[in-house]
């Protein structure tokens, strides 16, 4: 098979997987003259995935075939799609020629199990060992790790890789289960455990080289100590949402305990998209995509804004998330008592939960309110949506009155529809 072909099928095989960030590790360069590569992003060109999302990465598998059966995906063993399968070869060198075309900032490599768990992760291991090894490549490397492997594997990985993520593929221990029986829940938490030591000791490791005295040679620079690398962008994982009936409480919960578990640096959501000769089991129509939009969201609230997973889907709603207003807004229609807040004294753990409010925004108004008092002018100048937050606020020169009492407030904040072109489907 063609390496063209090959590409063709493995790359479109790799956009089901969303957790395909490259954010967090260090800057690495080859200015200078060594190595190739650059983890700074500076002059990279993204490439458009043909579902339309932006990507900077060659995003592929090492092969699509695939010994297990699980019911949602599409490379499952009992899937009637073409194969491919790359060489590590393949992959060293597409990585390299993307990269001097300025296509791709660095790879994200994951692959279907084949063989055995410990031979399909040497093989993913190889190829980020040659790239960093023979090639010196310093750009961004993602690695999708096999929990099933042996953990000196995902040790070596770690050395490799800017970051590495193991899927949980289901909120549910239940719903793995019964759509993926032959993957095991309690061994992926192992070793989601087993990557959050190697990271936390690395981390650790790093900080006490940095701290440590420099020795000064004659016509030398001062030398530090190095300190071993591990995965510095640490560990992601993915779930799939609307595969089986679990709610968006459920999911929420799910994450906020893997978050603190595992100090994970993302959990990403993917909506379940149909696949060819489906089972039974599975919906037969997608979610909505804004369901995944809006756990995003919600998400957001969990790491940065205080919230605990089992205040933002309110009770009325029966597990799941409102689909016409973002999850705070929805929490702030839930608990007007809680409002208005006067900006001028309110804490900045009242002030995240403001609908309209980010959190660089509240840092500002913070700020500001050490030398002054907050007015609307402060809010316009700020660029935040005035017609969200004036309701639940009172300034220097506002009061939001009655309003909050409104019945209709939620129609007045929600955004309008979507306007819909002749040439839509």
């Amino acid at each position: 098979m063609i390496l063209q072909r090959k590409l063709a099928i493995l790359a479109d095989a790799a956009k089901y997987d969303a957790s395909c960030a490259s954010s967090g590790t260090e800057k690495r360069h080859s200015v200078g003259g060594r190595g190739i590569g650059s983890t700074e992003g500076s002059g990279i060109c993204h490439s458009y995935a043909p579902d339309g999302r932006c990507i900077s990465l060659l995003k592929i598998l090492l092969t699509n075939f695939c010994q297990y059966d699980c019911l949602y995906c599409v490379n499952r063993v009992t899937s009637n799609v073409p194969r491919a399968r790359f060489s590590v070869d393949e992959v060293v060198q597409l990585t390299l020629d993307f990269y001097r075309r300025n296509c791709i900032e660095g790879l994200f490599l994951s692959s279907g199990i084949i063989r055995s768990p410990d031979y399909t992760m040497e093989q993913v291991v190889e190829v980020a060992r040659v790239l960093r090894e023979e090639h010196d490549f310093r750009g961004y490397i993602h690695l999708k790790t096999i929990p099933d492997a042996a953990p000196e594997l995902l040790h070596k990985a770690g050395r490799y890789a800017d970051r590495l993520s193991i899927n949980v593929e289901l909120p549910t221990v239940q719903g793995l289960e019964s759509l993926a029986p032959e993957k095991d829940g309690a061994a992926i938490r192992r070793s989601m455990a087993r990557l959050t030591v190697h990271i936390d000791e690395a981390k650790a490791q790093k900080a006490q080289a940095e701290s440590a005295p420099t020795v000064s040679l004659p016509r030398a620079r001062p030398a530090r100590a190095a300190a071993p690398r591990f995965a510095p962008a640490g560990q992601s994982t993915q779930m799939i949402v609307g595969a089986d009936a679990t709610d968006d409480a459920a999911i929420l919960a799910s994450s906020a305990q893997l978050y603190g578990a595992y100090r994970l640096r993302r959990v990403y959501y993917s909506a379940f998209s149909p696949i060819p000769d489906a089972s039974s089991s599975l919906p037969l129509v997608a979610p909505p995509l804004v369901r995944e939009h809006r756990l995003y969201q919600a998400d957001w609230l969990l790491r940065f804004y205080g919230f605990e997973a089992s205040e933002i889907v309110a009770p009325a709603q029966g597990g799941m998330l409102a689909l016409d207003v973002d999850p705070k807004l929805a929490w702030a229609l839930a608990h007007r008592e809680r409002f208005p807040v006067d900006l001028n004294t309110a804490p900045r753990e009242l002030l995240w939960r403001v609908p309209g409010l980010g959190v660089r925004t509240v840092q500002q108004l913070l700020a500001t309110r050490r030398v002054r008092r907050l007015r609307s002018d402060d809010l316009k100048r700020l660029r935040v949506p005035l017609r969200k937050v004036m309701p639940f606020v009172v300034l220097a020169d506002h009061r939001p009155g009655r309003v909050l009492e409104a019945e209709d407030l939620k129609a007045r904040l929600a955004p309008p529809p979507v306007q819909r072109s002749l040439f839509d489907a």
